[in-house]
């Protein structure tokens, strides 16, 4: 009954005195240690309240309404049918001619990065628009005007004149260091109710999907729904880390998994559009894609980087001597970890800069460097480089296809210039390591690995070489319609 009694009681004073001096020390750390864990709970824990981020952001976010002229002729009508010379066919004929004109509107939203009044908002939220109100939460409307747009990143600049009013403006924030599991806070104009404010957590960073070359998306739970479009997400500093986007939903409606354009990506555009009204992008003129396990076995690298499939003629690559086979690995000092890492990083790069381009060629790391150009000046495309004409044919029997020197009867079979001469599929074997990878008669060999090719006898070589070397497969890069891609075939399994 008594076993559990705290022996201090039969103690002295004197001793309850040394034992009160004795644990203070152990005392002042079990209330320090308690302090740190309170301090960590408030940190993990939701904010008490958004209230007052709240107030002070609100008046930054526009909502945004446009009006289209939508016209269509009456040709595009179904109208009956009348034989003729009935008196209802001359009618119906001069009713079906008209030009038929409504008005369409959309809302969206937007928010003010500059008291002089420019609104930045997605490009498809003003997209052919003839007239764009902004309301703001003074209750004020504004008309306003398009600076720029850019389709590719979904991001347009309005300007409106705040006639003398004051207004509250937002900045941009660091993108780069928001991480998974961060609060952030959406407001925007959904469903056209204005003013309304969710919250949630930064559910995933860098999303890819697939809506344009340099998608850099901040995922995230916080509602967004129809309207919402071109509206900010905050940082729990009032910062603009997001332009809220796109939504994935079956119905329309939040699911909770929302996208917004990240503000690094945004801001560069941003400025771009502010100062020129247009985008004015770095370009280096390559075309590239994946380097897979099997690309990267073929040519005995990591699987990292972007591999260069083709090069512009008389570009900034081609003239700083890239060629295809390179994998870059490193542009302006920044790793590129994925192929679609390079688009964005050299798009964010200024025009006539001169950077260095870390690539990998023939197994060794080597530093090209390139001034860059301009996107929206460049041409697309190539042409493909010439090589001696010969009359030779070579059957890869383990590979499962066959090439000839392409000639101008060739040419003329397949569809080809005359004067373009280099290496042919002429066969592919059905059920062949070829044909499962797609290879097609008619495709233009132009390089073998890394290595330019000419002749049959130079792919001859090179396949013999990756046979000593005792590679799996083998990795091209073929021309087919214009368009150049490398392929892996692998050697057929004994």
């Amino acid at each position: 009954m008594h076993m559990f009694k705290t022996k201090t009681q039969f103690k002295s004073p004197q001793t309850a005195r040394v034992m009160q001096r004795d644990f203070a020390p152990f005392a002042m750390i079990l209330a320090f240690a308690a302090m740190i864990v309170l301090s960590a709970t408030q940190a993990f824990a939701r904010p008490d309240s958004f209230a007052d981020l709240a107030e002070r952001l609100s008046p930054a976010v526009v909502n945004i309404s446009t009006t289209t002229i939508v016209r269509s002729g009456g040709g595009n009508r179904d109208l009956p049918q009348f034989p003729e010379g009935s008196p209802f066919e001359d009618f119906f004929k001069d009713f079906g001619d008209r030009d038929q004109t409504r008005r369409a509107q959309s809302l969206g939203s937007g928010f003010i990065i500059d008291e002089a009044g420019i609104v930045v908002t997605n490009a498809h939220v003003v997209e052919n628009a003839e007239q764009i109100t902004l309301y703001l939460a003074n209750e004020e409307t504004y008309e306003a005007e398009v600076i720029g747009r850019d389709a590719k990143t979904d991001i347009a600049v309005l300007r409106f004149d705040p006639k003398g009013d004051e207004i509250t403006a937002v900045e941009f924030g660091n993108s780069d260091e928001l991480r998974v599991g961060d609060w952030v806070l959406a407001i925007g104009n959904p469903f056209g109710l204005g003013g309304t404010v969710t919250s949630g957590i930064v559910s995933a960073r860098g999303r890819d999907i697939g809506s344009g070359p340099y998608d850099d998306y901040i995922q995230t739970d916080a509602s967004i729904n129809r309207g919402n479009s071109g509206g900010p997400l905050f940082d729990m500093d009032g910062k603009v880390i997001g332009i809220n986007t796109a939504i994935f939903s079956q119905t329309g409606g939040s699911v909770g998994i929302g996208f917004a354009i990240s503000s690094n990506l945004a801001t560069q555009v941003v400025d771009q559009l502010v100062e020129y009204g247009r985008t004015r992008r770095g370009w280096l003129g390559v075309f590239i894609q994946e380097v897979t396990e099997e690309i990267a076995d073929s040519l005995g690298v990591d699987a990292a980087g972007a591999l260069v499939s083709n090069v512009n003629e008389d570009g900034p690559a081609d003239t700083a001597g890239l060629e295809a086979g390179d994998v870059i690995i490193r542009f302006d000092g920044k790793d590129i970890e994925k192929m679609r890492d390079l688009p964005r990083i050299v798009a964010e790069t200024d025009v006539d800069a001169m950077v260095d381009v870390v690539i990998i060629r023939n197994g060794e790391e080597v530093t090209l460097q390139v001034r860059l150009g301009e996107l929206e000046q460049a041409e697309n495309g190539g042409k493909l480089l010439e090589a001696p004409a010969d009359d030779v044919r070579e059957t890869f029997t383990d590979l499962g296809f066959a090439v000839e020197q392409l000639n101008e009867e060739l040419a003329g079979e397949y569809g080809l210039e005359a004067d373009e001469k280099a290496v042919i599929v002429t066969e592919v074997a059905p059920n062949s390591p070829a044909a499962e990878k797609g290879l097609q008669a008619g495709d233009v060999i132009v390089r073998f690995g890394q290595n330019r090719i000419s002749t049959v006898e130079e792919l001859r070589a090179g396949i013999m070489s990756a046979k000593e070397a005792e590679r799996t497969g083998v990795l091209m890069l073929i021309q087919r319609e214009g368009q150049n891609r490398f392929i892996q075939v692998p050697f057929a399994k004994n």
